[in-house]
């Protein structure tokens, strides 16, 4: 089982003296709450049957294991990429407000949904040695002003006392992936990323954490690196799944 941390205390003290608000309409809600229940209510959630390797969910009547088109015919490095909720109206504005927005209150939200994929089997019958964030490219992370899936590891990481090292880095600065298909994302990906100097993953099961999946040519290359590092497994978990 999961060790849950304690309430955050500052929280606690900050809420006697600034009642706490909803992040997208200001209602008031819970002390230990983000968002209130009607827009909580708002996100979409995914729900079975979704692909067993990409989590990509599936609007037909199938009770058997599947994988998606998204996952046929192509090698997904990954063993299962995990999302509790879809990209979509509210889960989208508040992704999009965070990454592009400098909304960074806005990861603690978007880490409750990530916190969430850790209940679904896949995930929770894992013992993690590591959380890896996937890393951005230094220039892009100096415009930006920060990592967004860092943020999410650091409270992840906390929530379930799992050690956090970036161990990846990015070295080759790619243009967006929003412009580009499946294979055009993974060409647009290669030698993209590498294991930092001196870090070590050998033996150990890791787990990726970003904030979307998409096509997951991304957490698939990161986990290349990682298994060819020597890492004995390599899940993935993200806020959403677009």
């Amino acid at each position: 089982m999961w060790a849950v941390a304690k309430l955050n205390p500052l929280r606690a003290l900050s809420s006697l003296f600034y009642p706490p608000l909803c992040v997208v309409c200001s209602s008031n809600v819970d002390g230990r709450e983000y968002l209130c229940e009607s827009c909580r209510s708002r996100a979409p959630r995914i729900t079975s049957p979704f692909c067993a390797k990409c989590s990509e969910p599936f609007s037909g009547a199938i009770t058997q294991t599947f994988s998606c088109a998204n996952c046929a015919h192509r090698i997904l490095h990954f063993d299962a990429a995990v999302a509790a909720y879809r990209s979509r109206g509210l889960v989208r504005k508040l992704v999009h407000e965070f990454k592009y927005g400098h909304q960074r209150h806005l990861r603690h939200p978007l880490a409750e949904w990530l916190c969430e994929s850790m209940s679904d089997p896949r995930l929770r019958a894992q013992r993690f040695d590591l959380i890896v964030p996937v890393p951005l490219h230094p220039a892009r992370e100096r415009e930006r002003g920060f990592n967004q899936a860092t943020l999410l590891a650091e409270l992840l990481a906390r929530q379930f006392t799992v050690p956090l090292c970036a161990v990846l880095e990015r070295i080759r600065y790619t243009t967006t992936q929003t412009a580009y298909d499946r294979a055009e994302r993974m060409e647009n990906l290669h030698d993209a990323f590498r294991l930092r100097k001196k870090a070590n993953v050998r033996e150990l099961h890791v787990l990726l954490i970003d904030d979307v999946l998409t096509t997951g040519s991304t957490l698939s290359e990161c986990a290349r690196i990682l298994k060819e590092a020597g890492a004995t497994s390599v899940y993935a978990a993200t806020a959403a799944r677009a």
